[in-house]
């Protein structure tokens, strides 16, 4: 099988605009496919262990979305460049990930094994959507959708080996791993029962905190109840999961509800920029912030009527924010290390959290090597420095209460790297200052802020200490905040 853009002239190419997967982009059935999917690859005991260590799905779930679709975006993309330069980044990233599970079992997320699992879960979901919504796949383009996916594995570790050759292999392939080797682990448990229930709003609604959690908890449930009632079988009965009555019923509706928009003129529904504005702030420099601004103004005032009709005991629209400090501006210990520091959302500070900031900063800046691995180097660096500092108890992570105890200073010589590798990758001349333009992209492309700057150049001292104010000052009204605080 050909893994190349090549295709005869009644062959769609496996890569770029005209390929079965990037037809899926734009459908709102792929958001119930996604979950879906995800809950598959997390069942896998090896992919479950490495999410559940390194992942920041649950403390920064749009944030992940955002870089989940942008990559594929990447790695389906015609020219064969984009797509071998983010292969290349993610198997960096990927090597990056091991270790043991609860039960000491070692797990690697470079594994050939998991990662062809991966890829099954995207195709055999792809295929469950368009069943499940009316409007099946036939065998051809089955066909040519499980070899675009197996070029996409090849793409990633140059071997698409690990997904049978058939498509009739295949789908014995699949059954065999649900009903042999999938478990019910800890992070498909957090998928299903966790995720919904605490999801934290995304930008365009977090002034709303009423009207964000009404919302959730309908939407929460209903949710989880049509991801257990689409997953295979043999999968819900070896993992325990409940079969709620009317379950089938109400996936079936969502997945034929989601099928309607197909109907709806070319352009109506855009992913991606549906993601971005989602993900947008009102400070934000992108023409598109003054219409998430109104919508923001609109959410509000629903809250607050909402918040009339159903008054919440400890509601956080009127309940009065816990004290920050006598100076304003600074968030509280607790809010610092909830919101940045605890970037895997697990209530403790430890390596894959540290590793999630350089593997955000790296993914935002678009950095190649080796100035990918000079960030990483440096935020393990400061990773040691914490853990000599904080971890009291030797358990090898930081717990909260270790950090508030402490209440140190985190701007050690190892942070300082950190923000001296971020300098070098802005100061694209090397002439020792970052210009007005280059710190506006700067900001631009990581942040999605635009920053009002009086001086024409910026230099490294003072770059250095802006970061460090944010990392160590716990200041709330830095620029950093929609790279490391924003959910």
């Amino acid at each position: 099988m050909t893994t190349g853009t090549t295709a005869t002239a009644d062959e769609a190419p496996l890569f770029g605009p005209e390929s079965q997967f990037r037809a899926f982009f734009d459908d709102p059935r792929w958001a119930l496919a996604m979950i879906r999917a995800t809950v598959l690859e997390a069942a896998h005991p090896q992919i479950g262990a490495a999410l559940a260590d390194n992942s920041t799905f649950v403390a920064h779930p749009w944030r992940r979305l955002r870089n989940t679709f942008l990559s594929m975006r990447r790695m389906f993309d015609a020219d064969p460049a984009v797509r071998e330069r983010e292969a290349a980044r993610l198997n960096r990233l990927h090597t990056r990930m091991s270790g043991s599970d609860s039960r000491g079992r070692a797990y690697d997320a470079m594994d050939r094994a998991a990662r062809a699992w991966v890829v099954a879960t995207l195709y055999e979901s792809a295929v469950t959507m368009c069943r499940l919504s009316g409007q099946p796949l036939d065998q051809d383009t089955m066909e040519h959708m499980y070899a675009e996916y197996r070029a996409f594995l090849a793409a990633l570790d140059g071997d698409a080996g690990e997904l049978p050759e058939d498509l009739n292999d295949f789908w014995r392939y699949f059954d065999r791993v649900v009903e042999n080797e999938l478990e019910n682990t800890e992070a498909a448990r957090v998928i299903l029962y966790r995720l919904f229930d605490h999801l934290p709003a995304p930008a365009l609604l977090d002034g709303a905190p009423t009207l964000w959690a009404a919302g959730r908890a309908v939407a929460g449930p209903l949710l989880g109840a049509i991801t257990v009632a689409s997953l295979p079988e043999p999968y819900r009965r070896r993992a325990g999961l409940p079969e709620m009555p009317g379950a089938p019923t109400l996936m079936q509706g969502a997945y034929l509800a989601a099928g309607l928009a197909r109907f709806l003129p070319e352009g109506w529904v855009n992913a991606e920029t549906i993601i971005e504005t989602l993900s947008l702030s009102p400070d934000s420099d992108d023409p598109r912030a003054r219409t998430v601004t109104a919508l923001r103004a609109r959410m509000k005032r629903a809250s607050a009527l909402l918040r009339l009709l159903t008054p919440l005991s400890g509601d956080p629209d009127t309940d009065p924010a816990p004290s920050t400090g006598t100076e304003e501006g600074r968030r509280s210990a607790e809010e610092f290390f909830c919101k940045v520091l605890d970037q895997t959302g697990d209530g403790h500070l430890d390596w894959p959290d540290l590793a999630a900031m350089a593997r955000e900063l790296a993914t935002r800046l678009d950095l190649d090597e080796p100035e990918e691995t000079r960030l990483y180097d440096a935020f393990a660096a400061w990773w040691r420095e914490l853990q000599t500092a904080l971890d009291t108890d030797g358990d090898g992570r930081v717990s909260a209460d270790e950090y508030a105890i402490s209440v140190p200073s985190l701007a050690g010589p190892a942070l300082i790297r950190v923000a001296e590798v971020l300098f070098d990758a802005t100061d694209k001349d090397g002439n020792g200052t970052i210009d007005a333009d280059e710190y506006r992209t700067l900001f631009r492309t990581a942040f999605h802020r635009d920053l009002a700057t009086t001086n024409d150049t910026f230099g490294r001292s003072a770059f250095v200490g802006d970061f460090l104010s944010f990392m160590s000052g716990r200041r709330t009204n830095t620029p950093y905040d929609p790279l490391l605080a924003d959910a």
